[in-house]
């Protein structure tokens, strides 16, 4: 069951990993689950009392298999998919996740199972706003991995860069990193740039409804 973090957020938990649905200036979708998720999430909107095809935007914050999964297989999204360069560019096929490196190897294992979905995709820059949200680059965990931290609505989305655990936020881990040392370093930038929020979505693990900026600041000071 859809899970209601704020006004006009929302959290679906799905197959280990996590996707949100928020009411910005258009119904944006971040993040898509895994390709065995679609009838979830598809049911997950209805019971926020809309429908897939209403979604106009959807906010990835990488490409990955747990992610993007879903994208192809939701027959009534209509929607621009919004990414960080070297991100988008292995989801529209444009490129191939790179090798000699464990990330890359498993995004090569993992692509077949992915299928390219059949929608506009825009590149993102840091800095760059789409809707209320503000794009920052945040690398490590993938080479074009992207924060989503909307001010207006006082909530960010944070992708795999933190994960959360017995009600901590730590860091993307060594296994399934790009590189653990970019990780750290875009946690302490993105700690050092972005407003203050309340609503903190990751990728794995239950979201904090409050004092996310807060806990974001205790963990950059670890790093």
């Amino acid at each position: 069951m859809a899970t209601q973090l704020a006004d006009g957020i929302w959290w679906f938990e799905l197959s280990g990993v996590n996707a949100y649905l928020v009411e910005d200036d258009v119904l944006t979708l971040v993040d898509a689950g895994t390709p065995f998720d679609a009838a979830t999430i598809e049911a997950e909107i209805e019971a926020t009392g809309h429908q897939v095809s209403e979604i106009e935007r959807v906010l990835l914050t990488h490409y990955d298999f747990d992610h993007v999964g879903a994208l192809a297989k939701l027959d009534d999204l209509d929607a621009t998919v919004y990414a960080g360069r070297a991100d988008a560019a292995v989801l529209t096929g444009d490129e191939k996740p790179r090798l000699g490196n464990r990330k890359g190897a498993f995004q090569r294992v993992a692509g077949p199972f992915v299928g390219t979905p059949d929608l506009p995709v825009e590149v993102v820059a840091d800095g760059d706003t789409v809707g209320s949200f503000t794009a920052y680059h945040t690398p490590g965990h993938t080479p074009g991995h992207t924060t989503f931290v909307s001010e207006t609505l006082s909530a960010g989305f944070f992708g795999d860069l933190v994960f959360e655990g017995s009600g901590r936020l730590t860091p993307s881990g060594w296994a399934m990193s790009h590189d653990t040392d970019t990780v750290a370093e875009s946690i302490r930038s993105v700690d050092e740039r972005v407003p203050a929020f309340s609503v903190l979505g990751m990728g794995h693990g239950v979201p904090f409804v409050r004092d996310g900026d807060a806990r974001l600041a205790d963990l950059a000071a670890d790093r």
